[in-house]
């Protein structure tokens, strides 16, 4: 077995030296697809293994043990000549592109895709679709690849532990800018998909899966069902995402692939851009965990493909929309969501609020700590869990406060699985919970929930103690806190000028 521990390390003191690379961010994704074709190669090694008729998508020249393998007998290639093949042959082929010689002749072809292709073949040329090469340095490349040339995938024990290797990859998303959107920490899929309890034979989706933490966490709890080879077949069909960016999406597969699923059904699109009112039945799954992206941006089109009322600006908003026209009757769901959500009464959130509680069961919202997506960002977030199996009649609402010694969490204090554990523990045995006068669990029924026009914001975090923030933090933060209190002057303006009969926009208007 290869010394795991420090590999991250090993790879990170070598590129450092690389003028190519240009940050971490850079750095991971660098590592990234290294890491997937060396994972793949070993995976085509099993499938080859199984079915003697197995044939590589990938032409010889590009297989693994055929340009990265180091068999330290002095030929592996190194230097310009490895830089010169990654570059001029290797990334072409894979995304596709023939190869050719100064007479036009093709030397190597690229791979071809189309709609009867394996997706287990198909996924190579997705992944490297948009995939970069920025290393400069061919004798650092040879050092990279030999690092990562050493893991051996065909030891149980090995591959097992480079999978928590892998997870450690994944966090430190979180500290390479804005890559952090795409790693939701693995305390809170766990506890998310605990909550939700799947059951063999069920399905389960992630419509914005970035690196696959919830279908891990969703595998993982049910790989402790798996009794005979009829459930582990349900098992590798129960999971179902989608990804938008192509480098959280080559970063899914390989973890998947990691975790024994030689088939992911994990594909590269956007979500947003399919019009909800063509869902049919066979689109809908029984259980959807998802952490959708909020605060960003899409392009005007893609409201178009939303009815009027729930065409929103804000892109949580509109997956919430996906979610509920995707759910099975019976489904449940568990899903993040900014507190923006919560408090919001433009007239999108407005409405798809008023569909959630009409059409579908929330019955908890947990209000979680700040910084627990930090450092990638403060902003307060909650985990609404639903069903679809009959209306909202009450609402719990439920504050987790910030484990005792701790006043953010961090990088090197990032929030653990047990710091849920009094939300667990009150989960199966709920009662109202007031601390110093302030709610910290409660229950609401849907008529009061109507009475606040849909202002969910219930049951928050008083007292908490000013953080420094960074400017465009602190401006978002305050922007935030802001439009809860408007919300919250407009429905009481509301509930006032509707006891003395005053329309105030008509006496505005005069």
């Amino acid at each position: 077995m290869s010394n795991l521990s420090g590999f991250v390390k090993r790879l990170r003191d070598i590129m450092r030296n690389d003028a190519g690379i240009n940050g971490d961010a850079q750095r991971i994704e660098q590592i990234a697809w290294m890491l997937f074709l060396k994972v793949y190669d070993a995976k085509e090694q099993d499938w080859a293994f199984d079915d003697e008729r197995y044939v590589s998508i990938l032409p010889e020249v590009c297989r693994w043990a055929n340009w990265a393998h180091d068999n330290k007998s002095g030929s592996a290639m190194t230097g310009d000549k490895l830089l010169g093949f990654v570059n001029n042959t290797l990334f072409p082929v894979l995304k596709g592109k023939d190869v050719k010689d100064a007479s036009g002749k093709t030397i190597v072809e690229g791979i071809r895709v189309t709609a009867q292709t394996p997706i287990k073949k198909a996924i190579v040329q997705t992944v490297f679709a948009d995939a970069n090469q920025y290393m400069k340095d061919g004798v650092l490349l040879r050092q990279v690849l030999n690092v990562i040339d050493d893991l051996d995938f065909s030891d149980y024990k090995e591959s097992h532990a480079f999978g928590e290797i892998y997870e450690t990859i994944l966090k430190e998303l979180q500290s390479a800018g804005s890559a952090g959107e795409f790693y939701t920490p693995r305390a809170v899929t766990d506890f998310m998909t605990q909550m939700i309890r799947p059951q063999i034979g069920e399905q389960m989706a992630d419509f914005a899966c970035g690196t696959g933490g919830f279908l891990i966490s969703w595998l993982k709890e049910l790989q402790k069902q798996v009794k005979s080879t009829a459930d582990a077949k349900k098992y590798g069909d129960s999971i179902y995402g989608i990804e938008k960016k192509q480098f959280p999406y080559m970063l899914c597969i390989t973890n998947l692939l990691l975790h024994g699923l030689d088939v992911p059904q994990v594909f590269h699109d956007n979500t947003l851009l399919r019009d909800v009112l063509d869902y049919t039945e066979d689109d809908q799954v029984d259980v959807i965990l998802m952490n959708p992206p909020y605060g960003g941006s899409e392009k005007a089109e893609v409201k178009n493909h939303f009815p009027d009322d729930l065409a929103s600006s804000e892109t949580a908003d509109l997956f919430m929309s996906v979610i509920m026209y995707r759910l099975r009757p019976g489904g449940r769901a568990a899903v993040i969501l900014p507190d923006g959500f919560l408090f919001g009464t433009d007239n999108a959130k407005m409405a798809i609020k008023e569909k959630l509680l009409s059409e579908f069961n929330l019955h908890t919202v947990i209000r979680m700590p700040h910084s627990v997506f930090a450092p990638y960002t403060s902003i307060t977030t909650n985990i609404l869990f639903f069903d679809r199996t009959h209306p909202t009649t009450e609402t719990w609402f439920y504050r987790l406060d910030m484990p005792e010694g701790y006043k953010n969490f961090s990088k090197t204090k990032p929030m653990k699985l047990e710091h849920f554990a009094p939300t667990v523990e009150w989960w199966d045995n709920r009662e109202e919970i007031t601390i110093d006068g302030f709610d910290k669990a409660k229950k609401y029924t849907v008529e009061e929930l109507k009475a606040r026009s849909y202002n969910i914001d219930l049951c928050g975090y008083p007292h908490e103690e000013e953080e420094i923030l960074p400017p465009k933090e602190l401006i978002q933060q305050y922007q935030e806190k802001r439009a809860s209190l408007n919300a919250d002057i407009d429905r009481i303006l509301a509930q006032i000028t509707d006891i003395l009969g005053i329309d105030i926009t008509e006496e505005g208007d005069e």
